[in-house]
């Protein structure tokens, strides 16, 4: 499994909640659940992300914004718009307000003409992501990150807007795996793109030996690696492999798999309360959890049993803190 693979695996929808929003000019939507993640795109017309203590962001047809909690931020149509900011949250999926469990916004259809001109659609999708695998992701990313569409239409976008259209059974899992496809691709175009700032591992795992390497630690990371090993299943030298490592990915292999270790046993401690010290220490490739203990105090800064006792597992993940 590769790196990418591997983190996104703790950032899946589930139960999402979309918005389907037909806009007529002046509008002003604030988004206020600052939800660990939210895709925002625009299937019409055009309009400004405006995020709490960032610059706003211009938003035309088929672009994509991520924008990452915990902080909120409006969709307007112009900066400084006179409009009176409609709340949107949890609330707005009520059907007082029109929508079902599925729907998140606000819908006004004013009064387009024949050609539908004069409009603007917002697609939002409120994306939960939970716990350390989850950290690990969202600190590579920025409080704002926008793709542009390339001026043309995408028929994924188009087959989503018209499920958030309707209610059909299925229509949540379907809702779910539409938007996990459209946080891959948004965030693979993003990492690729010049001056996307990729973090140093995304670029490392095009690499033939650092690439290799960290496949093989997100593969089996418990393991008893050594650097030797490693090497020896890359088909490299011991310093042909620490020197391409530390160079591309920023650190030691044996210290990376440290940091992922301790990420996975994190969750596990959180996230399954049966298991020991002990048994989480053997999960992640510990034969006694004594020096598991070490490490994880080392890398988190407490022991594993105060991580547990004083680290609530409910609330959703605050990329804005570092782990």
């Amino acid at each position: 499994m590769d790196a990418f693979s591997d983190l996104m695996r703790g950032v899946r929808a589930h139960g999402s909640l979309f918005a389907s929003s037909t806009l007529t000019a002046p509008w002003s939507l604030h988004f206020v659940d600052g939800a660990p993640l939210t895709l925002c795109t625009v299937l019409g017309g055009a309009g400004w992300i405006v995020p709490e203590h960032e610059a706003a962001v211009r938003v035309g047809a088929y672009d994509t914004v991520l924008v990452r909690g915990p902080g909120t931020f409006t969709f307007v149509d112009e900066v400084g718009t006179t409009a009176v900011p409609v709340v949107c949250g949890v609330d707005c999926a009520t059907p007082e307000q029109g929508g079902t469990r599925h729907r998140l916004g606000w819908h006004d259809p004013g009064a387009p003409d024949d050609d539908g001109n004069g409009t603007t659609t917002l697609l939002v999708g409120a994306y939960p992501a939970r716990g350390e695998i989850s950290r690990r992701l969202l600190e590579a990313l920025p409080v704002v990150l926008r793709v542009e569409a390339g001026g043309r239409a995408d028929p994924v976008l188009e087959h989503l807007a018209a499920e958030v259209a309707v209610d059909a059974p299925g229509q949540q899992v379907v809702l779910d795996r539409l938007l996990d496809w459209m946080l891959v691709c948004t965030l693979r175009t993003h990492f690729d793109r010049p001056g996307g700032r990729a973090p140093a591992w995304w670029t490392a795992q095009r690499d033939p030996v650092a690439g290799r390497a960290l496949q093989l630690l997100h593969a089996e990371p418990a393991a008893p690696w050594t650097v030797a090993a490693l090497a020896g299943r890359v088909g490299v030298s011991r310093a042909t492999l620490a020197k391409r490592f530390s160079d591309l990915v920023g650190e030691p292999p044996l210290t990376y798999l440290t940091r992922w270790r301790m990420t996975l046993a994190a969750d596990l401690l959180l996230d399954r309360p049966e298991l020991t010290v002990a048994g989480v220490a053997r999960s992640v490739g510990y034969a006694e959890p004594f020096g598991f203990s070490a490490a994880f105090k080392r890398v988190r800064g407490l022991s594993p049993s105060e991580f547990r006792r004083t680290t609530a597992a409910g609330p959703a993940v605050d990329a804005s803190s570092t782990a």
